[in-house]
């Protein structure tokens, strides 16, 4: 384990150390990285944060980690539950276990297969099409906006389609469901201490999720009574528009009612109404701010990398056509979805961003039969301890990974027993095994249609020094103040790895101030200007 640690306060001050060397909201997995080289030789390490989190093991071996999600199959710890109750609201397969997390996992796996998922493509579409119009606009006012903040409009708009088939617009408009859930993700973190220990956090949070938690049930309570209606009648006619989740998960409740001649009188069991709540909340979290995170880096990773965004370009001609607008694009992905799997450079480039960019870690229990074999051999008890994946720790692991720090979609393109092929279990954005993110699928076929419709379409340029200067000019007195006294920015520290573009502790890893940018938009006819 690292050295410096307390009786008093374990490894705490130890961490503080480490992240000190970066910004103050830069994502803690960016120490656990610097932590995992400097335990190279066992790729593994115990760290002991008390008291704002329990004492782990933190794991960058991808052997161990496949050991530990698929062969052993570890439980959930309680703390997996607890750290997003705020957001949650209580249990989901995040935190379930056993019996509980099959059954919910069976109800919830129809809404998002391939299959369902691909009929929801046209509205995807339409979505992304917003969003263009929205760059198209600041493209003509010049101005500097913030990416990130126009990414997660956008995908909060497809998820509560997905869940809920909610059409909120919030491209153009607010709306309390996002309002609120930025609130709670805004006053929330995984181990900071400083936002945990604050008195306010739990009020905000409470309130928040209470406004959160009654439009969704009016909405279940809603949708179950259409579709109780519908069975009712003997309605037989295929619905006319895509199923949402939600929708899928209430028509196997109905259906089983039914099967016990108990639809009649029937209502909304509330424990049920209550869980299926609380995977709303989950997947309204998970499936907007990950994803937004993810657009955002991927266009990132677009401007640092013209080589790649050349070879994006040409796929999307070979697929969609040279000269194809990006109406017509829209118009060809609307009638032709399975246009997307023929993008095999789109998605390794996706896999690649995710591998430099990993939204999340994971985390499971260990228990008094298990023990984790270390690279050099020593072997370390795992009972009263978390197991944490830190995935920074595993994308970045130089043993496993040639060339770790570069962008090389190539990596997911090339055969088996080439240099380059990842090494199983090696990858893990969305975790391996039976307990892999739901919402995989979704999320890669939100990021393959904004790039199809974005690469050939627009120029993105970074401007992080003009917008600090504005943000600065927007701030009297007391706002500079406000910022020395909770250290928002430090200004000898303002990169990671001479980078402003980095990962935060924003929930999903959100770029660092938004990513602040200029676009431009590529040619009249919307084609890749050659």
């Amino acid at each position: 384990m690292p050295d410096g640690w307390s009786w008093c306060f374990g490894h705490s001050f130890v961490l503080l150390r480490y992240t000190s060397r970066y910004p103050p909201l830069a994502n803690v997995g960016l120490a656990m990285q610097d932590l995992s080289q400097e335990f190279a030789d066992t790729e593994m390490f115990l760290i002991d944060l008390w008291p704002s989190y329990p004492s782990s093991i933190v794991v960058s071996n991808p052997d161990v980690a496949n050991l530990v999600t698929q062969k052993l199959a570890l439980p959930k710890p309680p703390l997996a539950g607890d750290s997003v109750e705020p957001i949650v609201g209580g249990p989901s397969i995040l935190s379930m276990n056993d019996v509980d997390w099959k059954k919910w996992r069976t109800l919830l796996n129809p809404g998002f297969s391939a299959q369902k998922l691909m009929n929801h493509v046209p509205f995807i579409v339409d979505c992304c099409e917003v969003f263009n119009e929205k760059l198209r606009n600041e493209a003509r006012k010049g101005s500097i906006f913030s990416l990130d903040e126009f990414a997660t409009r956008l995908t909060f708009d497809i998820i509560m389609k997905v869940t809920l088939d909610s059409n909120i617009d919030y491209q153009r408009s607010e709306h309390i469901i996002p309002t609120a859930l930025n609130t709670i993700t805004r006053w929330h973190s995984f181990w900071d201490p400083r936002v945990l220990l604050n008195p306010l956090r739990p009020i905000i949070q409470k309130y928040y999720g209470r406004k959160m938690v009654n439009y969704i049930k009016k909405e279940l309570h809603n949708r179950f009574e259409e579709l109780k209606a519908d069975r009712l009648a003997n309605l037989q006619e295929q619905p006319k528009r895509p199923l949402s989740v939600i929708s899928l998960v209430l028509e196997a409740y109905i259906a089983e009612k039914d099967k016990r001649h108990l639809l009649q009188s029937s209502t909304l069991d509330d424990d049920f109404a209550a869980i299926v709540s609380n995977h709303i909340r989950l997947f309204l979290f998970a499936g907007n701010d990950t994803t937004s995170s993810t657009i955002a880096f991927a266009i990132h990773t677009m401007t640092r990398n013209p080589t790649a965004l050349s070879l994006l370009q040409n796929e999307h001609d070979s697929i969609f056509g040279r000269r194809t607008s990006p109406s017509q694009t829209a118009a060809l992905l609307r009638s032709s979805p399975h246009l997307l799997s023929k993008c095999r450079y789109t998605l390794a480039f996706i896999k690649e961003t995710l591998r430099l960019y990993p939204p999340a870690a994971n985390m499971r229990l260990g228990g008094p039969d298990v023990n984790l074999t270390a690279l050099n051999g020593q072997v370390l008890p795992t009972q009263g301890l978390n197991i944490i994946l830190m995935h920074q720790g595993l994308h970045m692991n130089p043993r496993v990974w040639p060339w770790p720090m570069d962008f090389l979609p190539e990596r997911w393109l090339v055969e088996p027993g080439h240099a380059l092929y990842p090494p199983e279990g090696a990858w893990r954005a969305f975790d391996v095994g039976p307990r892999r993110c739901i919402g995989q699928e979704l999320a890669l076929l939100e990021v393959k249609v904004v790039l199809v419709m974005t690469a050939r379409a627009f120029r993105f340029v970074e401007a992080y020094e003009e917008w600090g200067r504005i943000q600065e000019q927007r701030k009297g007195l007391w706002g500079r103040v406000m910022r020395w006294l909770v250290r928002e920015v430090r200004e000898e520290v303002r990169t990671v790895r001479g980078d402003r573009v980095y990962q935060t502790e924003k929930a999903g890893t959100h770029p660092s101030e938004g990513y602040p940018c200029r676009v431009e938009v590529l040619g009249e006819d919307g084609g890749s200007g050659g």
